[in-house]
């Protein structure tokens, strides 16, 4: 439960602001809401679960106390991350736009590609290290999934982004918080 409870609210605070979340805005002004959060979800899953995966690996392979600076390192890193921004480039936004046959496979591929190396997928690999990988893998998925429902709300509801500097700024100091909490225990 505990790695849950931490993977849900350090992912759905990281997806705040992603490009991820733009995506999702962008495919929710154009088709139908269920269909881009049931994509939305088999895709995170998928990446999800290959990343916890990767860091129930690392974390066997590494001693605690180095996975925890290496972890508190990797969180700073996330916030610099985080306040540089996401942008969705030319590619990224035509392809969101473009219509398809299928909604369901083009929006579930399109997540699948943008969270591979994204810092959602990384941050949910240091989370594993160190937590259950069951309790990190469904509360990273769901705490993704919770973000972009939000955006796909949004995007659906009120046409418009929630302020991107207010988002950035705290899931930037929720990171530098964590990062330097697990350097402190790795240090100890």
């Amino acid at each position: 439960m505990e790695a849950f409870l931490i993977s849900f609210g350090i992912i759905f605070v990281a997806e705040l602001g992603d490009k991820s979340q733009l995506m999702a805005m962008t495919f929710a002004a154009r088709y139908r809401a269920i269909t881009i959060l049931i994509a939305i979800t088999a895709a995170t899953a998928l990446v999800h679960l290959f990343s916890v995966l990767i860091g129930a690996a690392v974390g066997v392979a590494m001693p605690t106390k180095t996975i925890s600076v290496v972890a508190g390192v990797a969180f700073l890193g996330f916030a610099a991350w985080t306040l540089r921004g996401d942008k969705l480039d030319d590619d990224e936004a035509a392809r969101a736009a473009k219509s398809s046959k299928s909604v369901f496979f083009t929006v579930g591929i399109a997540f699948f590609l943008a969270e591979l190396g994204d810092k959602t997928m990384l941050a949910t690999i240091t989370l594993a290290t160190d937590n259950g990988i069951v309790g990190t893998w469904i509360g990273s998925t769901l705490g993704m999934v919770a973000a972009d429902a939000l955006a796909i709300l949004v995007g659906q509801q009120l046409g418009a982004r929630l302020p991107e500097r207010v988002i950035k700024i705290g899931a930037a100091i929720t990171f530098v918080i964590f990062g330097l909490l697990l350097i402190a225990e790795g240090l100890r």
